[in-house]
């Protein structure tokens, strides 16, 4: 007996998915809290480690594009919890940086991945053997969108 390749239990992908989007929603209820949503709440991560990034590195970090991070970054600083300014060495490049009103939501932040760890019944060693296996995938993806990204700027 076969095992079909198109059944939906058998995508690698799907229980990605469908963990990524049952994460999110439990988030949704302590970030409301805070009045951030996932997306911004991992922006403004980024900003707490960093305090000052370029949209470009910004973007990388959080696999996102520039269509999707711009209207964000609009919106957390009209929140004024950053501001976006051009680099004074290249004027090209655009530059964000948290403010005290951003380094202020760090402090109610703070108690939100506690909070998400009580949600989430995964033993210390089960959850580093996922980090270990979800970041492994993440590795591989990036090296196989450079690779091709190599390959399209050959052809």
């Amino acid at each position: 007996m076969s095992v079909d390749p198109l059944k939906l239990e058998n995508q690698l992908c799907f229980p990605l998915y469908a963990a990524a989007r049952g994460i999110v929603k439990l988030y949704t209820p302590f970030l409301a809290e805070v009045g951030l949503t996932y997306t911004q709440y991992i922006t403004m991560m980024v900003l707490w480690e960093r305090r000052q990034v370029g949209v470009k590195e910004l973007g990388a970090a959080l696999y996102l594009d520039s269509g999707t991070l711009t209207p964000l970054l609009k919106k957390l600083e009209k929140q004024g919890l950053l501001t976006r300014a051009r680099s004074a060495q290249d004027e090209r490049h655009l530059v964000v940086t948290l403010t005290p009103q951003g380094e202020a939501l760090r402090e109610k932040a703070l108690q939100i991945p506690a909070r998400m760890g009580e949600c989430v019944d995964l033993s210390a060693e089960e959850a580093g053997t996922l980090y270990g296996l979800l970041y492994k995938l993440l590795g591989q993806m990036e090296d196989r969108q450079e690779t091709a990204k190599l390959e399209q700027d050959r052809g």
